[in-house]
C-alpha cells in the first residue's frame, strides 16, 4: 500500500511540475488548505468530525474553467458504539472504542469561476484507507467556493467515500492559493 501511494505522489508531482512549466505566466495554482466536516448520514452515527488537510493544483484549460488535481490527508474520528443484530438464525454483535480512522483522498475534476471570484467545483478519485484491514473507496466531491484577494479561498462541498456503503461529509476548506 505505501508504494502505491509513493508512486501516486511521484506521478501527480512530475505532472504538476510538467503542467507548471508548459503554461508560463498565467499559469495554474497551487493551494494548500486546512478541512473540517461532519459526517452526514449514517456515518453521523458512528463519526464525531472528520479534519485534514489538502493539495491542489488548477490548471487553466479555458475562459474561466480549470482542471484540478488533489490529494491530502483525513482523519475520520469515531464514537464509541455498539452493533447487534440478533434473529432465529443469525446473531451479530459488535462493540467500537472509538479511536481515529485515516483517508488519504486523491481526486481530479474540474472548477470553473462564474465571475472571477465565485466558482463551482466537482471531483472524482479514490480514497486509500490507512488503518489495518482498510479498502480503497470511490470518492466524489461536488462544492462551491470564494476567492478572496490576496490568495485566500473559502470552499464548502459534499464528499463521499463509498464502498459497499458511503459515509458522507459536509466539509468547509480554508485555503491559501499560490
Amino acid at each position: 500500500m505505501k508504494k502505491i501511494l509513493l508512486a501516486l505522489a511521484f506521478i501527480a508531482g512530475t505532472a504538476c511540475t510538467t503542467f507548471a512549466q508548459t503554461h508560463s505566466g498565467g499559469g495554474g495554482k497551487f493551494s494548500i488548505g486546512l478541512e473540517g466536516g461532519l459526517p452526514v448520514g449514517d456515518a453521523h452515527n458512528y463519526s464525531d468530525y472528520i479534519i485534514g488537510g489538502s493539495l491542489k493544483y488548477e490548471y487553466p484549460v479555458a475562459d474561466n474553467l480549470f482542471i484540478t488535481a488533489s490529494a491530502g490527508y483525513s482523519s475520520l474520528h469515531v464514537k464509541s458504539f455498539d452493533i447487534s443484530y440478533n434473529d432465529p438464525n443469525f446473531s451479530y454483535q459488535f462493540h467500537s472504542d472509538g479511536g481515529t480512522a485515516g483517508i488519504i483522498p486523491v481526486k481530479v475534476g474540474a472548477k470553473y469561476y462564474f465571475d472571477g471570484h465565485f466558482f463551482g467545483e466537482a471531483q472524482l478519485g479514490a480514497a486509500f484507507g490507512t488503518n489495518s484491514g482498510s479498502s480503497t473507496l470511490f470518492v466524489y466531491s461536488p462544492g462551491i467556493g470564494y476567492t478572496f484577494a490576496g490568495g485566500f479561498e473559502a470552499g464548502v462541498r459534499y464528499e463521499a467515500w463509498s464502498n459497499n456503503g458511503t459515509i458522507g461529509q459536509a466539509a468547509l476548506r480554508l485555503a491559501y492559493r499560490f
